[in-house]
């Protein structure tokens, strides 16, 4: 294997490292539950991707209004996302048990 691609895979795994890192330290810092990570993931996936509903060579600076738009609803859905699950806390409801499903108990077992 060329050297070079040996340093380019060995920096794309420490990049990639990096990402889950900081990743998984949003996630227990904020208290982001899983579907906050996927629509963060699903708008980064849409911002490198080359297919655009407004595309930037047809449309210039204008093309860019779509892509300001997904950040602004993936980050208003996220802060909404923690500031729910704040209130909740702040309520006293137990936020490290939602979304968990228990298996349900009968009341009256005779």
């Amino acid at each position: 294997m060329p050297d070079w691609l040996r340093t380019t895979l060995l920096i794309v795994g420490v990049l990639a490292l990096l990402v889950v890192l900081v990743i998984g330290y949003v996630m227990w810092r904020y208290r982001i539950p899983p579907r906050g990570l996927i629509a963060m993931g699903g708008a980064a996936l849409y911002l490198i991707s080359p297919i655009d509903i407004a595309p930037e060579m047809v449309l210039g600076p204008l093309g860019l209004v779509d892509d300001a738009g997904v950040i602004a609803a993936v980050a208003l859905f996220v802060y909404k996302l923690v500031k729910a699950r704040r209130i909740l806390a702040d309520g006293g409801v137990d936020v490290s048990r939602l979304g968990r499903r228990t298996p349900r108990r009968d009341p009256d077992p005779s």
